[in-house]
């Protein structure tokens, strides 16, 4: 999947630190990075996403109030794992859990997490990207 190219960064900040990702990893968060992006554009409801930073790792935040904040970033102190975290006041991840048990990867209440050797569930991916951009619309 190389989805990446095209997507321009709308600031210089956030572009810095997708530039600073070791290059084992770089290729795969830009990769997640623009089926956020997809995701959120193929979604009408979610609208135009704001990219911004949060705690230092890149945040895609729904300005229409669709839904809840992504964030992108390395598992700490990995070379070879990278996650998606949610507000851990959200059901989402136990949401994802029960839909897609075995299929993905789990941090407690807060992440889906991925390794770069192994290949991308897109379609539950999107999925739990999709139920996050919309979380707040019932």
């Amino acid at each position: 999947m190389r989805l990446s190219k095209g997507v321009p960064f709308k600031s210089p900040e956030v572009k810095a630190v997708y530039d600073a990702y070791p290059k084992r990893l770089k290729q795969k968060i830009l990769d997640m990075r623009a089926l956020i992006l997809h995701v959120a554009q193929m979604t009408p409801a979610v609208g135009a996403l704001e990219e911004t930073l949060k705690w230092g790792q890149p945040s895609f935040l729904t300005p229409s109030k669709s839904g809840t904040t992504i964030r992108l970033d390395r598992v700490r102190n990995s070379e070879d794992q990278f996650a998606l975290y949610f507000h851990c006041q959200t059901t989402l991840v136990a949401t994802f859990r029960e839909i897609y048990g075995d299929t993905l990867s789990y941090e407690k209440n807060r992440a889906l997490h991925f390794n770069v050797e192994d290949a991308l569930p897109i379609s539950a991916i999107e999925d739990c990207i999709c139920m996050a951009l919309t979380y707040h619309i019932k």
